[in-house]
């Protein structure tokens, strides 16, 4: 935020205006704690972004030091307090022009009133160093003097400084003051399209436009300059022609004399003649294939280069093919997930349908039911008219109840013994389950031991699980890796084994046979290629070998234990440690014998041992038997820290197979007592049937007047339980219907999914013919590319022997031509006279009477020339009253045709030239620039449509080639109602003008190559919602990655606007009570507004 950052005395200090910082704890929150100006981060800025503005007697200021953010800078206050004048300063401060800011047109005019002199400071971000521009203002004399950090200069290095950072605080589209606002919406189409192209278009864009226009201006002139120059030169030739014919007759006339000269000196060149001729076929035949070489060498060229195409082109096409097969993965997947959903909805049906069945079986069982009850009532009546007097049967009930007691107490016993035997079911299998998780906690130990094996020795662990799987080939037993057997008494002595066994043999496979073990190494490594070691275990067990000095014995020295003592391990596996590294001889000690190892090395005699952190050797001298004795650290243990006790674990399995077969006695007792319950409730239930049958016979009368009344009620309610089947159907089926529409539409998706899938089958099939054709080309032009290789070796070859040959025709006609000369009477320093070298003089417009006649085309025979010299001078004699003024007229005439052709012809092609760069550099401006004008618009047009609004970004012309009338139009909507209408100060409102100003330079952000932007009290003329929207897109668009600098100056805020944690918030105060600069310190600030924060509640 800003804050004075030092005092200047002045008249009325207490009435000076000064930027204040806010506090911090306001609703808005502040990014700035310091109360000195923070030194700015060269990581958000971007170049020539403003990183510190001071000023001094500076309008509202007396001093002031302003560090703004990286991104968007919101500076608030009220009116009149300071707010444009940071932005004044920037304009100034960036040598701008004072009558841009639309206050004054002197600079003096913008120094504090009652102060000779002012100071603006600006400092910019860059790269290679930040750059300090000072601009101070004399107002007695109205000049401003400048320096660059810290050095005097000039405004015009200044200017040049700031255009090179692409600062353009003339440009509306980037430095818009609050006088300004409104003469943006003024702005021509033409003048905002140079705005824009030089605020947010490549450098070069602007340049191409103006080159454009003066190349347009350029092509009209050389046109109105050829068309004259036309008309001229077509009347030049009409005059010629009238006197065409007594010139043809003047140089036919001259043409024979010169010819007769000709003869008469060709006699001594005939024969070096004919030599040359032949030399000069040989030298074209030699240029011929020259060319013909050089031709084959460029057609290889672009060959090559549509070989390096072709291979391009194949690779992006396999590319593609497999983008079309993931495409086609995924829609399959899609169709498979819309196949689901159709059968679950073919099973709802079902379900629906199943249920109506049902329904209607209940009520056909209900109807049956009603049948047969009143069968059975009628059949019970018809009983019970039957009826006859009973017999006394109490004695035969009497036996019956008995009997039935008897059997009852005994299944009494039975249930009592079953549940009994069920109790102590459960206490086994609560047991079993302790037991065995137990053993899985064994087994996860285990499992560590393993993962730490696989982790460091992969091929030791792909062995083990492969021998796990086929222990069936070996005879004997096979014991994994040592340090799997292994099992430490207590982890804290994993040390000792780890730094006294190899790592080599620790992972080593134990055998007790040398075949299973040649078995072993051709499985493994031999056919899986797998790293492992092996060993085999010796034929007498080593493992319950007594040490040589009992261990009560060494006790006194600190010793504790054997190697041996301190793991547990299969016999085998122990047998091998004892026999190879004598487990059970070295013991291990305490730090107690560590005190007294030079003692236990000379009385004990040990030839290895331990102490608590250490290893020693002792060895004796063979020549000078000395003891020798050398010591090193304990390394850490790594694998056998995780200890497993397996005679527990054995105990364990022991105590499981016991549970498990009392488990099986307590099941087959559970299974007998079952039956003989089986069997007592049997009897039970005949006895009980025999009662109920002896009881119904004494009471059948009664019986079955209870049972018809019984019967009675019972088809009352059924009768009564009736069922609507055909509401029933109805709710089904509109059910129904409904499902098979959502069917309907889910088949009608799938179907759309297999044509899309069908789509991309033969797009990649498509894909896949032209990656053939492709390859098959490029075959083709490989095979081309020999050919001409081969044609190319055969032309030089033809080359090297034609170029011979005319080096001894040069050599033979340099002979003959020094012979001619003699004969001609010329020196060797002499040139051959020019009318020996060329064609017989014609008349310049090149109209001869007949074909003329070069040197070399005479008679090659002194007959041949005699006889045309003689004919040639009676021809020259015909020709008399020729007038040499004619000739002479007409060929200063025809040179001047020659000439203004020429001319013509210059014009034409500087035209032509014109109009090629026109086209060149149109294309290189107007295809950017519509490419600029599209993502401007499509940035406009979406923020228009954000606030429910429309609005677009066109570039217009009435003339393609009319370049000076290009321009940028701006049409917006504001109503739903209107239809779009070119933004003009006098259509729009000025609110509406506001939002349509602000989304225009919103759309330019993401574009800008200017390094910061300026906008002042921009938001006034908006509505509270058009000023939200506006706001929150300002926000969102200023704080992204890599855009540049933003000031939004405005005097109020609406309240619960959205704020970026990018954004920085500076708040400008004045006031009679302000605090001196050189007193203001914010951090005290903050201290004492938290100490009153935090009494009041005590309070």
């Amino acid at each position: 935020m800003a804050a004075p950052s030092r005092k200047i005395a002045t008249p009325t200090s207490l009435a000076s205006k000064r930027a204040s910082a806010r506090d911090p704890s306001s609703e808005v929150p502040s990014k700035r704690r310091s109360a000195a100006p923070p030194v700015p981060s060269s990581g958000p800025f971007v170049e020539g972004s403003i990183v510190r503005i001071a000023m001094e007697n500076f309008l509202t200021y007396d001093i002031c030091e302003v560090c703004p953010g990286p991104h968007l800078n919101m500076i608030i206050g009220a009116n009149g307090t300071g707010k444009s004048s940071i932005v004044c300063a920037i304009c100034l401060g960036l040598a701008g022009k004072p009558a841009f800011m639309g206050r004054a047109d002197k600079v003096g005019f913008f120094v504090k009133r009652g102060c000779s002199k002012g100071r603006i400071e600006i400092e910019l971000f860059r790269t290679s160093g930040n750059l300090e521009i000072t601009r101070e203002i004399d107002v007695a004399k109205n000049q401003s003097f400048w320096f660059i950090n810290k050095k005097s200069t000039t405004q015009k290095v200044v200017e040049e400084q700031v255009a090179a950072l692409n600062i353009q605080v003339s440009n509306l589209c980037q430095f818009l003051p609050q006088d300004k606002v409104g003469e943006f919406a003024k702005l021509s189409k033409i003048e905002l399209l140079e705005a824009t192209e030089k605020s947010v278009g490549p450098p070069e864009m602007h340049r191409y436009h103006c080159e454009l226009k003066n190349f347009r201006e350029k092509e009209k002139q050389l046109e109105t300059s050829c068309k004259e120059k036309t008309e001229y030169l077509e009347k030049m030739i009409q005059r010629n022609e009238r006197y065409k014919q007594d010139v043809e007759r003047f140089y036919e006339r001259k043409r024979h004399l010169d010819l007769i000269e000709m003869l008469e000196a060709k006699r001594p060149w005939v024969e070096y003649e004919n030599v040359r001729q032949e030399y000069e076929e040989v030298k074209l035949a030699r240029d011929r294939v020259k060319d013909e070489v050089r031709k084959l060498k460029e057609g290889q060229i672009p060959m090559t280069r549509r070989i390096e195409d072709i291979e391009t082109q194949r690779h992006n096409l396999e590319a593609r093919i497999k983008v079309k097969a993931t495409d086609i993965k995924e829609t399959s997947q899609k169709c498979k997930q819309k196949q689901d959903v159709i059968e679950r909805k073919d099973k709802h049906i079902e379900e629906l349908q199943q249920a109506l069945t049902v329904k209607q079986n209940e009520e056909h069982d209900r109807q049956r039911r009603i049948s047969n009850t009143r069968k059975l009532i009628e059949d019970l009546q018809n009983e019970l008219k039957n009826t006859e007097t009973c017999v006394d049967l109490q004695p035969q009930i009497d036996d019956v109840t008995n009997n039935l007691r008897r059997v009852q107490d005994e299944k009494e016993l039975c249930d009592g013994e079953i549940i009994d035997k069920h109790k102590e079911r459960e206490t086994l299998e609560k047991e079993k389950k302790s037991v065995n998780d137990r053993i899985v906690q064994f087994d996860n130990l285990m499992n560590q031991k393993e993962d730490k094996l696989r982790q460091r020795y992969r091929d030791t662990y792909d062995a083990v699980v492969w021998l796990r799987n086929n222990r069936d080939k070996f005879k004997q037993r096979v014991y994994e890796p040592i340090m799997l057997t292994i099992n430490m008494k207590d982890n804290k002595n994993a040390k000792y084994i780890e730094n006294h066994i190899p790592s080599n043999d620790l992972r080593a496979f134990v055998f007790e046979s040398q075949e299973d073990m040649e078995v072993f190494l051709k499985e493994v490594r031999d056919n899986k290629k797998l790293r492992v070691n092996t060993v085999i275990a010796p034929r007498n067990s080593y493992a319950d070998r007594a040490p040589s000095r009992s261990l009560n014995e060494l006790k006194q020295y600190g010793f504790f234990s054997y190697l041996r003592e301190l793991f547990d391990a299969p016999a085998p596996v122990m047998s091998y440690l004892c026999s190879q590294y004598h487990i059970h001889e070295v013991p291990v000690g305490t730090e107690r014998t560590r005190e007294r190892i030079e003692r236990v090395i000379q009385e004990t005699r040990l030839r290895q041992m331990y102490t608590a952190e250490e290893k020693y050797v002792v060895k004796t001298s063979v020549y000078s038997n000395k003891v020798i004795s050398s010591n090193t650290s304990l390394k850490v243990a790594q694998f056998l820290t995780v200890t497993v006790d397996l005679e527990q674990r054995r105990h364990l399995e022991e105590h499981l197979k016991e549970v498990n077969i009392k488990l099986q006695a307590v099941e087959s007792g559970l299974i007998a007592l079952h039956e003989r319950n089986k069997h007592l409730e049997h009897k039970d239930n005949e006895l009980r049937q025999k009662k109920k049958e002896l009881l119904e016979r004494k009471t059948k009368k009664r019986q079955l007047e209870q049972k018809i009344s019984s019967k009675l009620g019972s088809l009352k309610l059924m009768e009564q339980d009736t069922c609507n089947l055909e509401e029933e159907e109805r709710k089904a089926n509109t059910r129904i219907k409904e499902i098979n529409v959502q069917k309907a539409k889910l088949v009608t998706e799938l179907t759309h999914l297999i044509k899309i899938c069908t789509s991309l089958h033969i797009q990649k099939v498509d894909l896949i013919l032209q990656n053939t054709t492709v390859i098959s080309e490029k075959n083709k032009l490989e095979s081309d590319y020999m050919a001409v290789s081969s044609q190319l070796r055969l032309t030089e070859q033809q080359f090297i022997e034609l170029d011979e040959s005319r080096q001894r025709l040069l050599q033979k006609c340099k002979e003959l031509m020094k012979r001619a000369r003699q004969v001609c009477n010329l020196t060797a320093e002499q040139s051959i006279p020019q009318d020996y070298q060329t064609q017989v003089p014609t008349i310049p417009n090149g109209h001869n009477s007949s074909p003329p006649m070069a040197f070399q085309d005479l008679p090659n025979t002194l007959d041949e020339i005699d006889a045309l010299l003689t004919e040639e001078r009676s021809r020259a004699s015909c020709f008399t009253g020729l007038n040499p003024t004619v000739v002479e007229e007409y060929t200063k005439r025809e040179e001047e045709i020659v000439q203004l052709t020429e001319e013509l012809n210059i014009k034409k092609v500087e035209l032509d030239k014109y109009r090629e760069n026109i086209s060149q550099v149109k294309e290189r401006w107007l295809n950017p620039l519509k490419e600029l004008v599209d993502k401007i618009n499509e940035k406009f047009s979406s923020f228009f449509s954000s606030m429910q609004c429309a609005g677009e970004v066109d570039l217009h012309t009435e003339n393609e080639e009319d370049y000076d009338k290009y321009g940028i139009r701006i049409r917006v909507k504001f109503r739903s109602s209107t239809q779009l209408h070119e933004l003009t100060p006098h259509h729009q409102s000025g609110g509406e003008r506001s939002v349509s100003t602000m989304l225009y330079l919103m759309a330019l952000q993401e574009l800008n190559r200017c390094p910061f932007r300026v906008v002042d009290e921009i938001n006034q003329g908006m509505d509270p919602i058009n000023e939200r929207r506006v706001f929150e897109m300002v926000v969102n668009t200023a704080c992204k990655e890599n855009t540049s600098q933003y000031f939004f100056i405005t005097p109020k805020l609406l309240q619960n606007l959205p704020y970026s944690e990018k954004m920085t918030v500076l708040f400008v105060y004045n006031g009679p009570h302000m605090l001196e600069p050189n007193r203001w310190n914010l951090k005290a600030f903050q201290r004492r507004r938290r100490r009153i924060t935090f009494t009041q509640p005590s309070q």
